[in-house]
């Protein structure tokens, strides 16, 4: 799952909370927020940098379209399969009956009437929480290399390869002891917010309430005030005043947790959490037929939001709205609480494409991958059979031209690269924060566009429960919607085409934006490939042209957008 890696000090740490995927309850607008379902919004129109949305409806109604079901599969945690803004547009296998524990459609995976869950087990249990795959690494290793001397160039191919994926997993782990979070004032800085959290429960008279909440809140005796003081703090730092205690307590255990198991990574090698309960042999790329059909699983809130982004039921008067009007969402469950395996990625990905998927969203990555070349067949497979792969770029506001982050377009021998893939980072507003998210990652070279990604109003588990989340998990599935609208209305175009409209008519923001962890002012241009922020309307006028014949140009190197927002 997407999330950020980075070792950092009590304070940064905490701000990372405020990055990853959590479920914010507010029922109002907020001054100087934005509203809920911004992203789909026009900047002239509007007032908000999002992608347009009903403009390229309105485009596509007056060219009297008849819109084609699109299946999106969506590789991640889990979904809320009861969802009311999701029921109807979930992908059903119609060769599969429900629950009758026969393969009737032969595809080797027994009622996948949803899609499948690499993470389980035929007898009903499920992988929840996972280790880090650079600790996986680095034991796996260790034996092997450790205190032994070797002459890199005596090595050649995979064993080249092997080893110094090696020594970026020894110093992932072993680090130099700078810049290191410290595990005590973390653990004491937990301690202290669930105890003035127990205090502002009994002063409020109630079980969950928001930053927003205690802002207001009068505060009297001692103890009320410094309870209200320090968890404010923590409140206002991250810059989740909507969320709940509740949310931001569990959000801050998960983090802890996390940190404590790195640190433990030194000492001793992971549980095999995965290999416990799947019973494959993990080695074995051939040995494919493990996990179960629960793709709901008790991990759903990452994936739920995910699908509502990309296809939550249009005008219905009721949630939110999703940016593809037709579509069906296959489930592959195969991103833990952890690092996701390389093998149950590529096998998610053949599913997918076997199955009947045009678009494929990945929302998770990782530092290392050790079998980078089972993904890369994997990747190439769906390219021979016209599936698009949509990759969120990470949140740890790094260079990914630079800094390892996978999966990737670039094949393991680096001789070439994937033209059936998109790397999208995570746009704003000038309202919230700026058009950059703070934590996205960025690239001139491997990353294609930035999309929205900063409060995003979407389906959460509980049935009619909805909710803002941000992350580049967020912008990917903006960039999938748009694909599958695309596709929905121009069934002809191929992987490559949908997203050479994409690129092509990325709109760069006027002015210059910040550079992600930085206040850094810099053009577009120098975060990612095309300079721009996704526009559906532009893309869809550029679909229109190359449905009628135009050819999209694929060898040569993207232009620089020339398209600008017409207003600010």
């Amino acid at each position: 799952m997407i999330k950020s890696g980075k070792a950092m000090g009590l304070t940064s740490a905490l701000v990372v909370i405020g990055m990853l995927a959590f479920a914010q309850q507010d029922k109002n607008t907020k001054p100087g927020d934005v509203p809920k379902g911004w992203h789909l919004l026009d900047k002239a129109k509007d007032g908000y940098s999002g992608i347009s949305m009903e403009k390229a409806y309105e485009f596509v109604k007056s060219k009297k379209l008849k819109g084609k079901t699109v299946i999106v599969a969506v590789i991640d945690s889990g979904i809320d399969t009861l969802h009311e803004d999701l029921k109807p547009i979930l992908w059903k296998n119609p060769k599969e009956i429900p629950g009758n524990g026969i393969d009737d459609d032969g595809n080797g995976y027994v009622d996948d009437v949803y899609g499948w869950n690499f993470l389980g087990n035929k007898d009903g249990r499920n992988v929840k929480q996972d280790s880090y795959e650079g600790a996986r690494v680095y034991h796996k290793l260790k034996s092997k290399y450790d205190g032994k001397t070797i002459d890199p160039s005596t090595l050649k191919g995979d064993d080249l390869e092997e080893y110094n994926t090696w020594l970026k997993a020894k110093s992932k782990v072993e680090g130099d002891g700078s810049g290191t979070v410290d595990l005590y004032m973390l653990k004491n800085a937990l301690k202290s917010a669930r105890k003035s959290d127990s205090v502002l429960r009994i002063s409020l008279k109630k079980e969950s309430y928001t930053g927003n909440d205690l802002d207001t809140f009068n505060a009297v005796t001692p103890a009320e005030k410094s309870a209200k003081g320090g968890f404010l703090y923590l409140f206002r730092a991250n810059q989740m005043m909507e969320s709940t205690n509740t949310e931001f307590i569990g959000g801050f255990e998960e983090f802890v947790n996390g940190e404590v198991r790195k640190a433990e990574a030194k000492e001793k090698a992971p549980e095999d959490f995965r290999g416990e309960i799947t019973g494959d042999n993990e080695n074995d790329i051939n040995d494919k037929y493990y996990g179960n059909a629960d793709v709901m699983a008790s991990t759903p809130f990452h994936g739920t939001h995910v699908s509502g982004i990309i296809g939550a039921v249009r005008n219905n008067g009721i949630g939110m709205n999703g940016v593809a009007d037709n579509v069906r969402i296959m489930m592959i469950r195969a991103v833990p609480d952890g690092d996701e395996h390389d093998k149950d990625i590529a096998l998610a990905i053949r599913y997918a494409v076997d199955n009947g998927a045009r678009i494929i969203n990945m929302s998770f990555g990782k530092d290392f991958s050790p079998q980078k070349k089972w993904v890369d067949e994997a990747v190439e497979y769906a390219n021979s059979k016209g599936v698009l792969l949509v990759h969120a770029a990470g949140n740890d506001a790094k260079n990914v031209d630079s800094a390892d982050n996978f999966p990737n377009p670039v094949y393991l021998d680096h001789k070439g690269r994937a033209s059936n893939w998109i790397t999208v980072g995570a746009s704003g507003d000038a309202k919230a924060g700026g058009i950059t998210a703070s934590f996205s990652n960025y690239g001139k070279q491997e990353v294609d566009v930035f999309a929205p990604g900063v409060k995003i109003w979407s389906t959460i588990p509980g049935t009619n429960t909805y909710g803002n989340a941000q992350g580049t998990s967020m912008a990917s599935p903006v960039v999938a919607g748009v694909a599958a609208f695309l596709l929905t209305y121009y069934p002809n175009l191929t992987p490559q085409q949908v997203k050479y409209c994409i690129e092509k008519s990325a709109q760069a923001p006027d002015g210059k934006v910040k550079k992600p962890g930085t206040d850094d002012l810099v053009p577009m241009s120098e975060l990612s490939r095309t300079g721009g922020l996704v526009n559906a309307y532009e893309a869809a006028k550029i679909a229109a042209s190359l449905q009628s014949g135009k050819p999209a140009p694929t060898k040569k190197p993207l232009p620089k957008p020339t398209l600008k927002n017409k207003k600010n």
